[in-house]
């Protein structure tokens, strides 16, 4: 069962990964020298690009935590895959980001060759630590079984809840 769930969210992401190419093959990213950029609250720098799989802290969380992004395959379409954003009772997201990663790991040649993977696992690394006690890998032992503390989670340290405040052309009113 497991194994068909990691099939079926494989072929999703490349189906949606191929219908956004499809929509826009020019496409709109900017490669320079094989680098990787990450900013500073003043100033943008370029590192050189990590080894396959290697961390590359792209952030920082409001409780200081690192953001960490891995990259796989090194082609010239990319690919993003964001998992654990809401903290709370989502961290099934950064589950299935880490056993993402833990295939690609395993099975680096299902990535074609003009493809580049970046998974950022735990994009809200203070809820998820809130809900499982660590920011980084963990398993399905560790989440919490105390609601109080999964709907706690969900707020990150400045108590706003990421799920319900995600910042895109926000309203005052609801709308879809």
């Amino acid at each position: 069962m497991k194994n068909t769930i990691i099939t079926v969210l494989i072929l999703v992401v490349i189906g949606v990964g191929v219908y956004f190419w499809m929509k826009n093959p020019g496409g709109s990213v900017v490669k320079v020298d094989n680098s990787v950029a990450t900013t500073t609250d003043s100033q943008a720098t370029t590192t050189p690009a990590k080894a396959e799989g290697a961390e590359v802290v792209i952030g920082k969380s409001v409780d200081g935590k690192d953001i960490v992004a891995y990259n796989y395959g090194n082609g010239e379409k990319r690919v993003l895959l964001v998992g654990g954003v809401h903290g709370g009772y989502s961290w099934n997201t950064a589950l299935v980001a880490y056993e993402m990663m833990d295939y690609l790991k395993a099975n680096p040649n299902v990535i074609p060759k003009n493809v580049k993977v970046t998974i950022i696992p735990v994009l809200n690394p203070d809820g998820l630590s809130d809900a499982v006690g660590t920011s980084s890998k963990f398993a399905k032992s560790n989440v919490s079984t105390s609601n109080a503390v999964l709907v706690a989670s969900r707020f990150n340290s400045n108590n706003v809840d990421l799920s319900r405040n995600f910042d895109c052309d926000w309203k005052a009113t609801g709308v879809w």
